[in-house]
């Protein structure tokens, strides 16, 4: 699995699911969650939503019905650490020989979830900072860890920043909705602006798709279009660089 921050950083290899996890508390944050199920799908992994500390939110139901509606077809799971619940239902995406990889930011409970997970405590972990949610840090180093049913986990240090990294073509798996309903618009180069017969437009006009979600869609399509540029001219760069300078003939 590849992750960009500030360069190109493969965090694991070898992965057959990722449990990016995020904390039902004012780490929540949706845009977030659709970049990491964007770059899950194109490290090739098949990823899964757990939502930790839901024992510390007060409306569980709406936003992991937000989460449904931002990655759908991805299996979205509300735990709680402290008291146990829902890690017994979590553990039917754990299968025997597999290798899963946590991701998320510092102090949504990565380690705990571990902890939970294997039945003790193996994974040393501290309290998040008062006021505004942020880790310590507990990971700095990659572990694995072998489940007793036969999964193999693999916890990783939190970010602090995720860039993106892949193809545009992947934008379709995590907002599969939008792509949905553009195969029913009249145009198929539609925009989704101001052309008539537009599926997406009709479908936000009667409350079917939040605008907002179009606007992600297209930021995120724009920034790895600028992306694949960078990319492209870099490596012409490169290459003209490897040709050295031209000679001439008089």
């Amino acid at each position: 699995m590849k992750l960009r921050i500030h360069g190109e950083q493969i965090i694991a290899a070898n992965i057959d699911k990722v449990f990016i996890v995020t904390a039902l508390t004012n780490e929540f944050n949706i845009n977030r969650m659709e970049r990491y199920v964007l770059q899950v799908y194109e490290s090739g992994a098949v990823p899964a939503i757990i939502c930790t500390k839901q024992d510390l939110c007060e409306d569980v139901g709406r936003r992991l019905e937000e989460l449904t509606l931002a990655a759908p077809g991805v299996p979205v799971y509300a735990v709680s650490n402290l008291t146990g619940e829902g890690i017994q239902e979590l553990k039917s995406e754990l299968k025997k020989d597999e290798t899963i990889s946590l991701i998320g930011s510092s102090g949504v409970g990565k380690s705990t979830l571990i902890n939970s997970l294997m039945g003790e405590d193996i994974q040393l972990t501290q309290e998040v900072r008062f006021g505004d949610d942020r880790g310590r840090h507990t990971t700095t180093h990659r572990e694995l860890f072998s489940l007793p049913n036969g999964t193999t986990v693999i916890d990783t240090p939190g970010m602090r920043e995720l860039q993106l990294w892949g193809k545009e073509d992947t934008v379709g798996k995590t907002f599969s909705d939008i792509e949905e309903l553009s195969s029913q618009c009249k145009f198929r180069d539609c925009k989704h602006h101001s052309e008539p017969g537009c599926a997406v437009k009709q479908a936000i006009e009667s409350g079917e798709l939040e605008e907002g979600r179009l606007k992600n869609y297209e930021k995120l399509k724009r920034e790895l279009h600028r992306l694949a540029l960078k990319e492209q001219y870099s490596a012409h760069r490169v290459n003209r660089m490897l040709r050295g300078p031209k000679s001439y003939k008089r």
